[in-house]
């Protein structure tokens, strides 16, 4: 049986002949310390659960606080490689222009050159067919240049 500190002050020993009851006493004493060592190991078991747990929390926080600097490099990582991206892609846009700028100007060029030669063939040996053609090549160059 375990007693409080309020039963305690509250528990009446019997007197005897010659002060209290020995027994009664004996009995009393042996009874508060069990109660006593009782909570002594219950203490002495949630002092040991506090220090595990204090542990556990300074394992956490070292934990938290490498989790933050990871995500803080990480999303500085990801700003640099944005802005990195950013500027790759205007450098290839840049050089994606230059080469269709070169292909039109030598493209076309070569192109006219084969067709001028081609079309000049076609008048020679065929002019009303060369006609024909040239009306339907202007219709589909008016289509794709209005699209």
């Amino acid at each position: 049986m375990s007693y409080t500190p309020v039963e305690i002050r509250h528990v009446k020993l019997r007197r005897g002949l010659f002060g209290y009851r020995r027994h009664s006493v004996d009995t009393l004493l042996d009874e508060i310390t069990q109660s006593f060592e009782t909570v002594w190991r219950e203490r002495a078991d949630q002092s040991d659960r506090v220090e595990l747990l204090e542990g556990e929390l300074k394992r956490y926080r070292e934990l938290e606080a490498l989790l933050r600097t990871t995500l803080v490099s990480a999303e500085r990582a990801a700003h640099e490689l944005k802005d990195q991206a950013k500027k790759v892609a205007g450098q290839v846009e840049g050089y994606a222009s230059e080469a269709m700028d070169k292909l039109r100007e030598t493209g076309a060029g070569e192109v006219a050159g084969n067709i001028k030669g081609a079309v000049d063939k076609s008048v020679k040996d065929q002019p009303m067919a060369t006609l024909a053609l040239a009306a339907v090549v202007g219709f589909v160059l008016g289509a794709i240049w209005k699209a």
